[in-house]
C-alpha cells in the first residue's frame, strides 16, 4: 500500500511538473520576443475616449502644442498612443489654465480623500470573480486611476493574467503571504511589483498563501499580534500613498484570508451568476460571512464599507431562466445590486485563452459585435463602480 501511495504521488507530481513547463513554453511563445507581456497602442479615438474629450478636442491639443508627446504614426498618418502617453494627454488637457472643466479629467485622490479597497468576492468559483477583478483593474488604471491589484487567491490566477507563473517564479517567496505571515514577515513594498499596464501594479499571491490559513489557528492561540484580520490592512497601510484604488480578488472561501480583506476594504463586490445554484451558494456565502464579521466586530474589528454592491456576472441576457434570475435579484436587493452586468461573451473567454482582457486584445481580432457588445458591458460596470468610489469622496463635479 505505501509502495502504491508513493507511485501515485509521483505521477501526480510528475504530471504537475509537465503541464507547467508546457503553460510556460506556451506564455512564452505568445509574448515573444521578449517572452514578457506588453499593452497595445490605442487608436485616436480610442485615446480620446479614454481621456474624456472628443477626438477633434484631442487633436486641437496636438495642433496647438499643448500636448508635447512623441506618438507613434502609421503609413496613413494615425496616432498610435501608448496607455502612459493616454495618462499624459489627460493630465495635459486637465492642467490647461483655460480649461479649467476639463480638470476632473484626472479623477483620483485629493487632500483629504481616503484610499479606496474594493474586495471582489465570492463563496463559490467560476462566478466570474477573477475575470472581474482584473477588467475593473484595468480599466480604472485607463480612466487615469493610480491601482494596486492584490491577489490573495493561493492559486494566483490574477497573478497567472499578468503573465506570471505562481507556481514557478513565486513557489517559495515573493507573494502577499511574505507580508501577512507571522513569522518575520516582510515590508508590503517589497513584494509589489510593477506590471506592464500602466498605472497598475500587483501584489502577487501562491501556492504558499494557503500556509496562512493554517497559521492563523495557531496564531490565534497564542495571541499573535497584530491579529490575522488586521495584517493586510497594515500592508496596504504601509503603500497607501501611491494609489487611489486597490482592488483585491479574494479566494473562492470564506476564511482568514477572506476576512482581512473584508476589514480592511472600503467597499465590496460580490460576483453572481444568476442561476438558481449559484444564488443558492451566494445565501449561505452572505449567511456565513454575516455570522462571522459579527464575530470580528465582538473585538472591534467591523469594517466601514462605503457599499456593498451585487455584479451579476456571466449574463446571457437571451438566457430565460437567467433574467428571470437576474430580475428576482433585483426585486430582493434593488439598488444593492449593480444596474450593469458582465456579460458572458466568447471574446472574454477567447481573450482568456492567450492570458489576456479585453482591454489587451484588438478588437479587429473578433468578430466586431461580440467584442464591441462584452466591451461596453465592463465599461458600463466599471464606470457604475467609478461613481460610487467619487460619491464616497464626496464629489461634487464628476
Amino acid at each position: 500500500m505505501d509502495d502504491q501511495v508513493i507511485r501515485i504521488d509521483q505521477k501526480i507530481q510528475a504530471m504537475a511538473t509537465r503541464l507547467s513547463r508546457s503553460l510556460d513554453s506556451n506564455m512564452r511563445k505568445s509574448f515573444l520576443p521578449d517572452n514578457m507581456k506588453d499593452l497595445r497602442r490605442f487608436n485616436a479615438a480610442e485615446a480620446a475616449e479614454l481621456i474624456g474629450v472628443s477626438q477633434d478636442h484631442l487633436r486641437k491639443q496636438f495642433f496647438n502644442d499643448k500636448i508635447d508627446l512623441e506618438v507613434e504614426t502609421d503609413s496613413r498618418g494615425r496616432r498610435w498612443y501608448t496607455a502612459a502617453q493616454v495618462d499624459l494627454a489627460r493630465h495635459a488637457i486637465a492642467q490647461d489654465s483655460r480649461a479649467k472643466k476639463f480638470q476632473y479629467l484626472v479623477p483620483g485622490r485629493r487632500e483629504g480623500d481616503k484610499l479606496q479597497i474594493l474586495s471582489v468576492a465570492n463563496f463559490k468559483g467560476g462566478a466570474g470573480k477573477t475575470t472581474s477583478a482584473i477588467h475593473i483593474a484595468q480599466k480604472l488604471a485607463l480612466d487615469g486611476y493610480r491601482v494596486l491589484a492584490i491577489d490573495l487567491d493561493p492559486q494566483g490566477s490574477l497573478t497567472t493574467m499578468f503573465g506570471l507563473r505562481p507556481e514557478i517564479e513565486f513557489a517559495e517567496t515573493g507573494t502577499v503571504y511574505d507580508a501577512i505571515r507571522y513569522d518575520d514577515p516582510v515590508p508590503f513594498a517589497e513584494i509589489v511589483r510593477k506590471t506592464y499596464f500602466h498605472n497598475l501594479d500587483l501584489a502577487p499571491a501562491g501556492l504558499m498563501l494557503s500556509e496562512f490559513e493554517t497559521e492563523t489557528a495557531h496564531a490565534l492561540h497564542n495571541n499573535v499580534q497584530p491579529p490575522f484580520y488586521q495584517r493586510l490592512a497594515l500592508c496596504i497601510a504601509e503603500v497607501e500613498a501611491r494609489y487611489d484604488v486597490v482592488v483585491i480578488d479574494c479566494p473562492p472561501q470564506l476564511g482568514f484570508i477572506t476576512l482581512s480583506a473584508l476589514v480592511a476594504s472600503t467597499g465590496t463586490i460580490v460576483t453572481v451568476v444568476p442561476s438558481m445554484l449559484d444564488v443558492a451558494s451566494m445565501a449561505q456565502f452572505l449567511q456565513l460571512a454575516s455570522s462571522l464579521m459579527a464575530t470580528i466586530a465582538e473585538v472591534g474589528a467591523t469594517p466601514h464599507w462605503d457599499f456593498m454592491k451585487f455584479l451579476i456576472t456571466r449574463f446571457e441576457p437571451n438566457d430565460g431562466p437567467q433574467t428571470q434570475m437576474a430580475a428576482f435579484l433585483r426585486t430582493m436587493f434593488g439598488e444593492d445590486v449593480l444596474t450593469r452586468t458582465f456579460l458572458k461573451s466568447s471574446a472574454v473567454s477567447d481573450a482568456g485563452l492567450t492570458q489576456q482582457t479585453l482591454f489587451e486584445v484588438n478588437r479587429s481580432d473578433f468578430t466586431r459585435n461580440t467584442y464591441d457588445r462584452a466591451i461596453e458591458s465592463i465599461n458600463g460596470v466599471v464606470t457604475e463602480l467609478e461613481g460610487l468610489i467619487q460619491q464616497a469622496w464626496g464629489r461634487k463635479d464628476v
